[in-house]
């Protein structure tokens, strides 16, 4: 495998849904919004070009109503308009902090946020502001994870970060197996060998054949967002090369 990556210029961070939740069943957070914000903010002012993709689950999973009868379809464009919430969320905590930030939709909702446009999000980045791309890939069946890999590539970010709730990749689940094996640094094809769970298949595929490296970490560990960003090894790392 390579050596650590350096200091990335240009990252995508995807964020779950849940990650907003702190300790409610439903909805956001507002201390955890603004810690995260903070997170968020700390990076941009430091330089690094910085893009999120925040995930709905923590207001509706269409997935889930889909399994329960609604029509798959409809239960997916429902979740995408709840990653747009999330995002409008996450806009107000940054702008309040001094950071500029635009919304940006794969859904055309221009009362409240920006149409998606490739061209126009990478020069938002070179002027430092915070985008936020929400609605997903703007089509059903397509997770989160394959909307931030899809825009991780599009945006030519030098790293994606997939912020979990646990501090990187093990073999199996760490809360359900104690002896889980941590692995510090694997290539997209033992993930995908190994069926390791980082992402879905398409979103492991898409960054794979683009060589984009991919960081896993805690998102609740205190100022590791901006470790990454200045190039630091934290967590697990996913890299595009093949084994020896």
């Amino acid at each position: 495998m390579s050596e650590t990556p350096p200091r990335p210029r240009r990252i995508l961070v995807k964020l779950s849904g849940e990650a907003l939740l702190g300790t409610g069943e439903c909805g956001i957070d507002p201390d955890v919004l603004a810690r995260l914000a903070g997170d968020v903010a700390d990076c941009a002012r430091s330089g690094t070009e910085i893009a999120l993709v925040l995930g709905g689950g923590n207001l509706f999973r269409g997935a889930g109503l889909a399994a329960r009868g609604m029509d798959r379809v409809t239960g997916d464009h429902m979740g995408m308009l709840a990653t747009v919430m999330n995002a409008l969320a996450m806009q107000d905590a940054l702008e309040r902090i001094g950071v500029p930030t635009r919304v940006m939709s794969a859904l055309k909702i221009n009362q409240v946020c920006e149409d998606y446009i490739r061209r126009r999000a990478v020069r938002h980045l070179e002027k430092g502001r915070v985008v936020l791309f929400a609605a997903g890939t703007g089509n059903p069946f397509f997770t989160t994870d394959s909307a931030a890999s899809l825009r991780a590539v599009e945006i030519n970010a030098d790293l994606m970060v997939k912020a979990t709730m646990v501090d990187g990749i093990y073999s199996a689940d760490p809360k359900q197996h104690p002896d889980a094996v941590f692995y510090p640094r694997i290539t997209y094809d033992q993930a995908l060998r190994e069926r390791l769970g980082v992402m879905d298949l398409t979103a492991i595929v898409l960054c794979r054949d683009n060589g984009i490296p991919l960081r896993v970490m805690s998102i609740f560990e205190p100022g590791a967002l901006q470790r990454v960003a200045a190039g630091g090894d934290i967590g697990s790392l996913v890299e595009p090369g093949h084994e020896a």
